[in-house]
């Protein structure tokens, strides 16, 4: 997908959100239909045939439940919700991106489970708050929080649906309008899926908007271009149907804008499907910021042992300055020089937090359960790469009986990469194995880089031989530096 440029703003500003910890989302109906729940017309529908009413008819559907309660009461309501909601248990992909993100802050109007279950699905501690009652107790050591400013669908009474739940909201709820201004206040909210008729919703916007003027916090949403081709009712004619796509057209226009009142830029896009893309890039795109950093070395020909550890430690403590991410899994002779570049980085500049330096995962040294170690030692190299967007690879050897040979762990940390999409980055010029990546990697760029000619020309150079300490540095670091931008 070829991303237009208020989507690429849209994605480096969301970046910078999400890994400065100011990033949240706010989820409607829409996130959950792609799951197969129904939306809130499809949730009335029987509901509205109950009263003789046409559903397709219906724009107020609040009044609608509201109608249905007043001749029926609230048990046919709070079925609909139960069943509705209970019959799908995993969340779709867009749940599954977001909850891998570091975003620790969800509010949905959703009555199913889905987000909570996709974070938990991660390995995710999730606080879940339902009712007021759940603001009077935390989670400690928490990784996120899902306010359900709705309800859910486990306790049907009290979900939020009828004209009255809304007018009483303010009284029964009002840690949760309390709680999301404080929010909307002090984080950049994605909206996905949402519609902005929730009187709710507005009403705080608007409340923020008053007390800030013009000043309003920024936040974004994704809205789908109307296309004449969505508007093409069998029962009217071309005319009629093209008049109704221009007065959409106009409307969406004007609700666009009214938007920005609120701080809240749209985010347009062709098809629902481009919300998913414009996800899966921005987690690859933060990936990218973790580099893992793959070697092993017995020999370190054709350097010194003193310059290739000169060289390790130097590219180590580059990376750490300039804000990237090191994940190391402590490899033969190389993962010790890794771990103390950047701790003198850390040592030498004001940077208080080393777990922003450093992902570690040191191999286990002895079997644990019925898994032999080399299993073991695969699971491990599956993880720590799954953490990262780009590897570097250098050296390459270990001396096994007597004799140096290629490192198979460096070779299967290799295809793991190749498997998980982590872009490699083979120092050819600091021989063995990286030597045989970077004639790989460099006989077929296009298919492991975006096509760029200052990066490939970057790769090539990392293979010339005597290369110097600063040659390859600056290469390796002007490779990572372009793959942050296309």
């Amino acid at each position: 997908m070829k991303f237009t440029q208020s989507q690429m703003k849209f994605m480096n500003d969301f970046i910078t959100e999400i890994n400065s910890g100011d990033a949240a989302i706010f989820a409607g109906a829409g996130l959950s239909a792609a799951s197969g729940f129904v939306n809130w017309k499809e949730l009335l529908r029987d509901l509205a045939e109950e009263l003789d009413l046409d559903i397709e008819k219906e724009h107020d559907l609040i009044s609608l439940a509201q109608y249905h309660f007043n001749k029926f009461k609230r048990g046919k309501i709070n079925n609909k919700i139960i069943n509705e909601f209970t019959s799908l248990t995993t969340g779709n992909e867009n749940h599954k991106i977001l909850s891998r993100l570091d975003i620790d802050t969800y509010w949905t109007t959703n009555y199913d489970k889905l987000i909570e279950r996709s974070l938990e699905a991660e390995g995710k501690t999730v606080e879940t708050k339902i009712r007021n009652l759940d603001f009077s107790r935390n989670i400690k050591k928490k990784d996120a929080i899902v306010y359900k400013m709705h309800g859910d669908k486990d306790s049907p009474d009290d979900a939020i649906l009828t004209k009255d739940d809304y007018e009483t909201y303010g009284d029964k709820r009002e840690f949760f309008s309390t709680a999301l201004r404080g929010d909307l206040l002090s984080q950049t909210f994605l909206f996905i899926g949402f519609s902005f008729d929730d009187p709710n919703l507005e009403y705080i916007l608007s409340r923020i908007k008053v007390l800030l003027k013009d000043n309003t916090p920024t936040h974004y949403c994704f809205f789908k271009e109307l296309s004449q081709t969505d508007f093409n009712d069998s029962d009217k004619s071309d005319e009629e149907n093209k008049e109704d796509f221009l007065y959409a057209k106009i409307k969406q226009e004007l609700k666009i804008d009214d938007l920005i009142r609120y701080g809240i830029h749209a985010v347009m896009i062709k098809e629902y499907s481009e919300i998913t893309e414009i996800l899966s890039e921005i987690e690859k795109r933060i990936k990218r910021r973790n580099i893992f950093v793959s070697g092993a070395a017995h020999d370190y020909s054709p350097y010194t042992e003193s310059d290739a550890k000169d060289l390790i430690h130097s590219l180590s403590y580059r990376l750490a300055q300039d804000e990237y991410k090191i994940v190391s899994g402590y490899g033969l002779g190389i993962g010790s020089i890794v771990i103390n570049g950047a701790l003198d980085f850390k040592l030498n500049s004001n940077y208080r937090n080393l777990d922003d330096l450093l992902i570690l995962r040191p191999f286990p040294q002895m079997q644990s359960g019925t898994k032999s170690i080399p299993e073991i030692w695969t699971e491990y190299r599956n993880d720590m790469i799954s953490k990262a967007g780009i590897a570097i690879f250098v050296f390459g050897n270990k001396m096994v009986n007597g004799e140096l040979v290629s490192s198979n762990g460096m070779e299967e940390e290799f295809q793991i990469c190749l498997k998980h999409n982590v872009i490699p980055i083979p120092i050819g010029a600091t021989g063995s194995v990286s030597k045989t990546f970077w004639a790989e990697v460099t006989s077929k760029l296009h298919n492991y880089y975006p096509h760029n000619t200052d990066l490939y020309n970057a790769i090539r150079e990392l293979g010339k031989d005597n290369s110097t300490k600063k040659e390859i540095i600056n290469n390796t670091i002007k490779a990572i530096n372009i793959l942050q931008k296309i």
